[in-house]
């Protein structure tokens, strides 16, 4: 497997729930420890530092390391877990799925588990089963027994999902694409411009607890007062049966998503045709799309000081919010190549005009 399909191997299958993002730190701390100045804000997000030519503008651009999941609320005496989720999940996604439960002695394996249908009555059977009626089954015969595993209260649970590059070559599944393949693409961007020019200092920011409030892109852009602010996210890919073309417009294959709205932000008008032109000179195949529910780190960042002109650029991806996702690695590539261009463009002349109002 080639070196950047290995990255996103390993920086996907690693576990990282809100609060818990801690191995995927230490994944992207290994790989920039070499290039970049690195500090941590006290919640917990990587900030990676990397000047170029000019120490302004500064320019942020982040992923966010953490995945849904959920937390053990409870463990009855039969040893059976009850569990709240952390992050948004549709609970018709979640019955008979495989999960880890992370100890501090390592993973313990269990199911997604309810009451047998056989045994529901006939309307019973016809409703959706609610999370709250869900558990975790880690085969343990009592309570006793599942605290001999050191299975306790608060801790993390993650999917068990493994990554694979399916049969046509380019598509490439997962958990966890949400988003740690927003992640990955700070961390090649630093990578790619090790030795190169360009005329501003960067900042990749791991950033903590996004799909519980967007909390680490507050506190670490408030360390970094950016100029210029890039989420870097899944885009929820419409290709599938059943979907509509104003509801998710992004198609695997089809290149990068550039985010007209979203729940969180209007993005920088000037910021986004700046994104706009420079795809089209740079032939690089793009695609866009609104998300009238949810946000994204932007929607913080926009708020630091007066103001930061802010875009949302994002990778399309299908089942996001599920145990496994799929992303093209076409899409990826060229949504990297794509970021690397509007970097190298954001001097401060041109940051300059974002808001020249």
């Amino acid at each position: 497997m080639e070196k950047r399909l290995q990255f996103l191997k390993s920086i996907t299958e690693a576990p990282g729930i809100p609060g818990f993002e801690g191995q995927v730190r230490e994944i992207i701390r290994s790989e920039l420890k070499d290039f970049c100045e690195l500090s941590t804000d006290k919640l917990g997000s990587i900030i990676c530092k990397k000047e170029g030519s000019a120490g302004s503008p500064r320019i942020m651009l982040s992923g966010h390391m953490d995945e849904i999941g959920f937390l053990v609320k409870r463990i009855t005496d039969k040893g059976f877990l009850t569990f709240t989720t952390l992050g948004g999940w549709w609970p018709q996604v979640l019955l008979a799925q495989r999960v880890q439960v992370l100890t501090k002695d390592g993973p313990v394996h269990g199911i997604i588990g309810s009451t047998p249908p056989h045994i529901l009555d006939e309307e019973e059977r016809k409703k959706p089963v609610k999370t709250k009626d869900m558990f975790i089954d880690i085969g343990v015969k009592d309570k006793e027994e599942a605290e001999k595993l050191k299975v306790r209260q608060g801790d993390p649970i993650i999917p068990n999902a493994e990554f694979i590059v399916m049969a046509n070559g380019d598509s490439l599944m997962s958990k966890a694409w949400d988003d740690r393949v927003g992640c990955a693409l700070f961390v090649h961007l630093l990578q790619d411009l090790v030795g190169a020019d360009h005329p501003n200092t960067i900042f990749g920011v791991g950033s903590v607890q996004e799909e519980v409030g967007l909390r680490g892109a507050r506190t670490s852009s408030q360390k970094i007062k950016p100029d210029v602010g890039i989420a870097l996210e899944v885009g929820i890919a419409g290709d599938v049966p059943g979907s509509k073309e104003d509801q998710a417009q992004g198609k695997l294959g089809a290149g990068p998503v550039i985010l007209l709205y979203d729940g969180s932000l209007v993005p920088n008008v000037q910021l986004r045709d700046l994104v706009i032109d420079i795809a089209q000179e740079s032939d690089i195949p793009y695609q866009f799309d609104v998300m009238e529910r949810g946000g994204t780190d932007a929607g913080a960042i926009q708020f630091v000081q007066e103001g930061v002109p802010c875009l949302v650029l994002s990778v399309p991806t299908r089942y996001i919010h599920s145990h496994y996702s799929i992303i093209s690695k076409a899409d990826y590539f060229n949504t990297l190549r794509l970021l690397k261009e509007v970097v190298l463009r954001l001097d401060s002349e041109n940051v300059a005009k974002l808001t020249a109002y």
